[in-house]
């Protein structure tokens, strides 16, 4: 029988079932208890699980003993290195794997793929914008598309016509995802790829980037509703048995593990590009990540970082207004709308904030303008895994209760809008290794107006929700801790924002300072983008409709 996993009181494994040797093949189950044992493959492959839940390793890898080997490692190397302890060689040769992250991370335009800037004190910006769409998302989604093309590759080799495998991938964005998925996988073989935006919530820029690629194979669809109603879409027709049978399904949206296994690297190499920068920082000091959160897989890959071995103070969730997931961690009760009451234009007042009818706030940084958070239900597994491990049952059971506990949350917030308040123990585990905070429009507004007069430097309204709580968290603390903040995207992606903070600066110039190149035309080129009802069927007919098209056209 193995052990139960123990958590030390930092969150690292100390031992048990939970921590992994590099020379075991990894497994993955499902989060809702149905799906386990499948392949790295599978779950790429499929993204959401047959139950609905979502995929995660049966086991963290512990990286305790060997992560300070790594400090010196280019982004490329790195990233082999972690990704190799979660995808085992017998699925993906060594050599395959490494030509895979090569190619992923050539596309980028810098040579550190994700540096490290300093911004005042002990607080740093990591930049994740230098891939082909300016946004965090580049990272994952360069290598998700790659590792597609990889599978594709080799299921249709010696293989003609009908008899090869077409991959239909289906997604939904805030913005970023979009694109970025876009990006990823246009003009590749046996692939269609469907990207659903909420209608009039993203940035101009935004829209422009995924509507203006030519390529046959990219379907853009405006929906008209909000970024959970897409999502809800989306995870309606990956269910649909029919669905998946006729157009092999596949999934972008972090709910796919590959998204959350490639962003775990940033965190590796920004700490190391820390040690590298400070004379006063050496390796085992602890640092704090600060992310904007919207759909919780950013913050996600660093919470399977600091269980992998990374020595992290606290994983710090920076919110907007709508402010789900700041609730749960002050309530432990997960709801999408806590308090209701009419205003006088008819709409809602939720927690004190003017909100639309569907209960989501639209402000100034609309990729997290979500109000149901997908990739918490993974920490959601892993509090409900360790809270059952406490009882002292094997690994199977702990794991089985675990399923069953997300599984019941789970349809208690689909039935009646919330669940919780969860056990006092859970919340004690997600205060642990988090903490939150709320961010209104207003206070992100101030942080692009006071860091640009202070060092010159201009954030996106994303990561400024990140720099105020940062900025929140070093008082909490104490001025000797290091802190990490995340930048999701590039300024120019939400001009409309950074206008607003800085049009009354002195010598400001947002063409000049701002504006990259790449941006420069796109409102001139050719749109392609059908509008689509918000309902799940209408949307999975008009995509089996465009598949058979492109196919008959192939």
């Amino acid at each position: 029988m193995e052990r139960p996993y123990v958590m030390a009181q930092n969150g690292n494994v100390e031992n048990g079932s939970a921590a992994q040797t590099h020379t075991q093949s990894q497994r993955y189950l499902s989060t809702r208890g149905e799906d386990y044992g499948l392949s790295f493959e599978e779950v790429v492959l499929k993204g959401l699980a047959t139950d609905g839940g979502l995929y995660i390793p049966e086991a963290i890898p512990d990286a305790s003993s060997s992560w300070r080997s790594w400090k010196d490692l280019s982004y490329p190397e790195l990233a082999l290195e972690i990704l190799s302890l979660y995808i085992s060689p017998s699925e993906i040769p060594r050599a395959d794997l490494k030509d895979v992250v090569d190619r992923s991370y050539s596309t980028f335009r810098t040579k550190d793929v994700t540096p490290l800037v300093h911004l005042q004190d002990r607080q740093y910006l990591l930049e994740l914008f230098h891939g082909p769409t300016f946004a965090f998302k580049d990272v994952a989604l360069q290598f998700l598309g790659n590792l597609f093309e990889y599978f594709l590759v080799r299921k249709n080799k010696g293989k003609t016509g009908k008899d090869r495998h077409h991959l239909t991938v289906v997604g939904a964005t805030s913005g970023d995802t979009g694109s970025a998925a876009i990006y990823g996988l246009r003009g590749k073989k046996d692939v269609s790829v469907f990207i659903m935006f909420p209608k009039g919530r993203v940035s101009p820029i935004q829209e422009l980037q995924m509507t203006t690629v030519p390529d046959k194979n990219v379907h853009n669809l405006s929906i008209a509703g909000t970024f959970d109603d897409c999502q809800d879409i989306l995870k309606s027709i990956l269910a649909d048995g029919d669905a998946n049978k006729s157009l092999n399904l596949g999934a972008v949206n972090s709910i796919n593990w590959a998204r959350i296994l490639a962003q775990i690297v940033y965190y590796f190499h920004s700490y190391f590009s820390l040690v590298k920068s400070k004379s006063d920082f050496e390796l085992g000091d602890r640092v704090r990540f600060v992310v904007p959160s919207g759909n919780f897989g950013d913050i996600l890959a660093g919470y399977f970082a600091m269980r992998m071995g990374l020595p992290v103070d606290k994983l710090v969730i920076a919110t907007n207004e709508n402010d789900i997931l700041d609730r749960f961690w002050k309530s432990g009760k997960y709801e999408k709308k806590k308090a209701q009451g009419a205003d006088a234009a008819g709409g809602l007042v939720v927690d004190g904030v003017l909100a639309h009818e569907d209960g989501v706030k639209e402000t100034l940084s609309p990729a997290m303008d979500i109000l149901v958070s997908s990739n918490f239900e993974r920490l959601l597994w892993f509090l409900a895994y360790e809270f059952a491990a406490s009882a002292g049952m094997d690994d199977l059971w702990n794991k089985k209760q675990a399923g069953q506990e997300v599984s019941k949350w789970l349809k208690e917030l689909k039935t009646t809008g919330s669940f919780g308040p969860v056990y006092q123990d859970v919340l004690k585990y997600a205060k642990r290794d988090f903490e939150s905070e709320r961010v209104d429009d207003t206070e992100t507004i101030e942080t692009i107006q006071d860091l640009y007069r202070k060092v010159g430097y201009v954030l996106d309204p994303h990561t400024a929700v990140g720099v105020t709580a940062t900025l929140r968290s070093v008082s909490r603390a104490g001025p000797g801790v290091h802190h990490i903040s995340l930048s999701t995207a590039h300024p120019a992606k939400f001009s409309g924002a950074v206008d607003m903070a800085l049009r009354e600066e002195e010598a400001f110039d947002f063409e000049k300072q701002v504006l990259p190149t790449e941006f420069i035309g796109l409102d001139k080129k050719e749109k392609r983008v059908s509008d689509v009802e918000n309902d799940w069927q209408k949307v999975r007919d008009l995509v089996k409709a465009q598949v058979e098209q492109e196919l008959s056209e192939a």
